[in-house]
């Protein structure tokens, strides 16, 4: 199997001013001449990057499709400068905006991995506010953990945990997906409070597609059913996999993510 056409030097846009402002790497494969399929826009997860096996898959797929696609890193993941305990999703939510309007694709398809199935329904959301909601062509969205600081790391915290945020700003978590820790701090989980969007109707005005996995160790699928009840007003479908983890990496799991992109791309 071929590399992505982008997996050149990736292209930099600076976001934010002073001593605010941070590099953020962006990978841009153009749509084939002609083409009319809305582009693909990776919206990874935490601590993920765009090298990861699935943003990799989706850049294969839009290239045998002839569709543009564009994946990127926040700041503080992979490529990107900027330091990764100064993530917030409010911060992590401007780049992806700055990286949508820096490309202006007409139409496109969001695939949101984890936390990024979170900043894509803000990401819509801000994009609705604008008047540019038409944009959306669709939204796919992978084991997704919208308001996880506030749903999933809150009410679980120890009296260690929370003795370390109070004290130190934020507390660490081992994690199975490598050998340095989760750091989570005050800030992020204070932004997460503003970030909410489990909390009444969420509109996005295109089909979605979830997939989520029942044997996910990290986003309940209980999750993923409460954020399909706050869609009510969308056509939305989703694929529970029963023996699924929180990556869906797996050949079969790829296979499953790449078919949802393609009914979202073309209905």
């Amino acid at each position: 199997m071929s590399l992505p056409v982008s997996d050149a030097d990736p292209d930099y846009l600076v976001v934010g001013e002073g001593a605010d402002s941070r590099r953020i790497a962006l990978r841009l494969l153009p749509s084939a001449v002609g083409n009319g399929l809305p582009a693909l826009v990776w919206l990874g997860g935490y601590r993920s990057d765009m090298a990861g096996t699935k943003a990799v898959e989706l850049e294969r797929h839009a290239a045998k499709t002839g569709a543009a696609c564009v994946r990127f890193d926040y700041s503080g993941h992979g490529l990107s400068g900027g330091e990764f305990r100064d993530g917030t999703i409010s911060r992590w939510l401007e780049e992806s905006l700055a990286v949508v309007d820096h490309v202006r694709p007409e139409r496109m398809v969001l695939v949101g991995s984890s936390m990024g199935g979170w900043v894509a329904l803000r990401l819509i959301e801000e994009l609705r506010a604008r008047g540019e909601g038409a944009r959306i062509a669709g939204l796919v969205l992978i084991a997704p953990a919208p308001d996880f600081t506030s749903e999933l790391i809150e009410p679980n915290l120890t009296d260690a945990e929370r003795a370390s945020l109070s004290e130190r700003g934020y507390f660490e978590e081992p994690t199975p997906y490598g050998p340095d820790p989760n750091i989570y701090t005050a800030a992020l989980i204070e932004d997460g409070r503003e970030n909410r969007v489990l909390e009444g109707i969420i509109e996005t005005g295109c089909p979605v597609h979830i997939l989520q996995g029942m044997c996910d160790p990290d986003v309940p699928h209980g999750h993923a059913l409460r954020l399909m009840e706050h869609l009510s007003c969308d056509d939305v479908v989703m694929t529970l996999i029963r023996d699924g983890d929180h990556r869906l990496s797996r050949p079969e799991d790829i296979g499953r993510i790449l078919a949802a992109v393609e009914g979202v791309s073309r209905g």
